[in-house]
């Protein structure tokens, strides 16, 4: 078994960035499947890719370009992860989360995740956008959690509070900011659950998740948000739901990734907008 990152090793990662570039962001954004396209909005960008940062891991997914992007987002200070790693990609969970770590040793005070979902809630349409309220960590359920191990106090405290994982005041501003730009859905809010993945769900597993009160089915965000919130970081994020999930077995239906990434592109340019124009309410 490899061991763990220590916090010395997160450290000499930060240390290594901080070194190379003069971007000191405040704000990180985790760009889910075919939502990399946030980066393009950056200006006086500084990019590197995964391969050159030590300790990083690789992405392997399609969706995922793999770099880390410097700049400035509507004023903001940013650094965004275009392309993230995944459980089921074979990696730990404390690798999966070592890019957490690091920004919040690079100074970073509020996370933004995002990623693609299948919609669970009947009332979800492709295209539509969820701020999440709250997330069922079933991996969590099974053993799997970027915590466990030894706990460094420098990180956070042993047993870290979930009930107010995602930021109550930023969700309310996100409200504020929908209505502004005036699109036609509304802005859908629920909970997110996450599993291990890859696989896409069964009927059956579709049709517990829901009874779970589950809205929206993904494979990522969960391991991050809890490291994000152990490290003291304010933390928002959104399901951009690029399917329905099938719930009857009469259905002719498949989910598959390209679907997801097409679904994606249409919405993503909404989504990207929307992160946006929050930027500048983010406080600092």
């Amino acid at each position: 078994m490899e061991s763990r990152f220590t916090y010395e090793d997160c450290q000499s990662t930060a240390e290594w960035l901080l070194s190379h570039t003069k971007h000191r962001p405040q704000v990180a954004v985790i760009c889910g499947s075919g939502l990399g396209g946030l980066t393009d909005k950056l200006t006086q960008t500084q990019a590197f890719d995964y391969s050159e940062i030590p300790n990083f891991p690789q992405s392997t997914v399609p969706g995922h370009a793999g770099r880390l992007v410097f700049g400035f987002l509507n004023g903001k200070a940013c650094v965004m992860m275009q392309g993230r790693f995944h459980m089921y990609e074979g990696y730990p969970l404390w690798k999966v989360t070592l890019p957490v770590r690091v920004f919040h040793l690079l100074g970073v005070h509020t996370l933004v995740v995002t990623n693609a979902a299948g919609g669970l809630n009947p009332k979800f349409e492709v295209g539509d956008i969820m701020l999440i309220r709250d997330h069922i960590n079933l991996p969590g359920f099974g053993g799997e959690n970027a915590l466990i191990g030894p706990n460094d106090e420098r990180f956070g405290v042993r047993f870290p509070a979930m009930s107010d994982a995602y930021d109550r005041e930023m969700r309310q501003k996100a409200h504020c900011v929908w209505k502004q730009m005036g699109e036609q859905r509304e802005l859908q809010e629920g909970t997110y659950v996450m599993l291990a993945g890859p696989n896409f769900e069964t009927v059956a597993e579709c049709r517990l998740l829901q009874k779970l009160g589950a809205d929206a089915v993904g494979m990522s965000t969960v391991p991050e948000v809890i490291v994000a919130r152990h490290c003291g970081l304010r933390v928002f994020g959104f399901s951009l739901i690029t399917n329905k999930v099938i719930l009857d077995y009469e259905s002719r239906e498949k989910a598959n990734h390209l679907e997801v990434l097409e679904a994606g592109k249409q919405a993503a340019q909404k989504l990207e907008k929307f992160v946006s124009v929050l930027m500048a309410s983010i406080p600092d």
